[in-house]
């Protein structure tokens, strides 16, 4: 069972999507308890998952326990993560205590603020099995700065299915049809939860200064959230009403990007951003801000280029430098997907998620070896 929020459509929630679509049935049922509603992801998915959801009614509701208790016992859960720091980590590993599930862990995503880990969170450590990370050095983190012990952390990369997030020419035609565009006309996107923390704000300004030096741009945001009507307010005041495409919430969205010349994420932080490696496995370069982990995925000058946090002025340079120079975009996207086909394939995180929890499970199960050995099938 994976304890989250809600499922939007975020990063890591696409993340959890697919690997619970590639996990091996055999081996592992997986469910999702969400602590708020289902959101748009937990709606698609519950033709083909368990998911539980409306279990909180305030952040100060305490009668969570009893019900992720009760939850976890009658489905008879071997195996809890919980996603994301913050209550859902809590709340969470708890229960999972209480009711005597076997493994408990917590994947998280960021590095901070937001999804702070805090003090409560911290207290239980000791009844949690692992930590998940998702790069090296976000791994490095996790011990370092919020002091959980070496031994418990797991470095899991991310992953994507390269086979759906492909190169199209067919996508760059069909979205500019949609939009109202030419063929000539260059689109800049991001694909995010509208959250303060991705800064979005940062993108619209750099948006604006882009227009005075490529007018033949047009920029896309996909994704929805609380920040949405402070966006549009935004767009107004900086009068590119006609330049910025709200799309919201999307299920078309490796088609999307892979319709786009240049990707862009401002975040404040992140850990290793799923929506990186889906532009890059779909050959169009990145201009990130440099936090988290995502210098080890958008290699400045060869995959993409970084910059500052909050430096909207860099941003704005790598944006025109791209788009001045397709040839050079196009070869970063090209070296973009030749990396990520290496280094960031789906079927290696869902091997390395289903490997750890059967690892846990069986050292402290040892009668039962059915799903080691249904595992090691599986793979072999």
């Amino acid at each position: 069972m994976f304890v989250i929020t809600s499922m939007p459509v975020g990063g890591a929630e696409t993340l959890l999507v697919n690997l619970m679509q590639r996990m091996n049935r055999d081996c592992m049922i997986p469910e999702v308890a969400c602590l708020k509603e289902a959101g748009p992801l937990g709606e698609e998915i519950a033709k083909d998952f368990k998911v539980h959801s409306n279990l909180l009614s305030s952040k100060y509701d305490l009668r969570i326990l009893p019900r992720l208790v009760h939850l976890m016992t009658t489905r008879q859960v071997d195996v809890v993560i919980t996603v994301g720091a913050g209550d859902k980590m809590f709340w969470g590993r708890l229960a999972a205590k209480i009711a005597g599930v076997p493994v408990i862990a917590a994947a998280l995503h960021s590095t901070g603020w937001p999804d702070g880990v805090g003090k409560l969170n911290r207290v239980l450590t000791r009844i949690t099995d692992a930590f998940i990370a998702v790069a090296d050095s976000h791994g490095e983190f996790l011990r370092d700065f919020e002091k959980f012990p070496a031994d418990k952390i797991n470095v899991i990369r991310n992953g994507i299915d390269c086979d759906r997030f492909v190169p199209s020419d067919e996508a760059r035609q069909n979205l500019r049809a949609e939009l109202g565009l030419t063929r000539d006309e260059s689109i800049v996107g991001i694909v995010a939860a509208l959250r303060p923390e991705k800064n979005h704000a940062m993108f619209l300004r750099s948006a604006a200064a882009v227009l005075k030096r490529c007018p033949d741009t047009h920029f896309v945001v996909v994704g929805d959230g609380p920040e949405r009507a402070g966006m549009e307010t935004l767009i107004g005041l900086l009068g590119i009403r006609d330049r910025v495409h709200l799309l919201g919430t999307r299920h078309d969205v490796p088609q999307l990007v892979a319709a786009m010349d240049v990707f862009a994420l401002p975040s404040l932080n992140e850990a290793s951003p799923v929506s990186i490696l889906e532009a890059l496995s779909c050959g169009v370069p990145v201009v990130a801000t440099e936090v988290g982990s995502i210098a080890e995925t958008v290699l400045d000058g060869v995959t993409g280029h970084l910059v500052a946090s909050e430096d909207e002025n860099a941003m704005t340079e790598a944006m025109v430098r791209l788009l001045k120079h397709p040839e050079n975009a196009k070869a970063m996207g090209q070296k973009g997907r030749e990396m990520v086909q290496a280094t960031g394939s789906l079927d290696a995180m869902v091997r390395g998620y289903e490997s750890l929890a059967v690892e846990i499970y069986d050292s402290k199960v040892p009668t039962v070896q059915g799903s080691r050995q249904s595992l090691a099938k599986e793979q072999g």
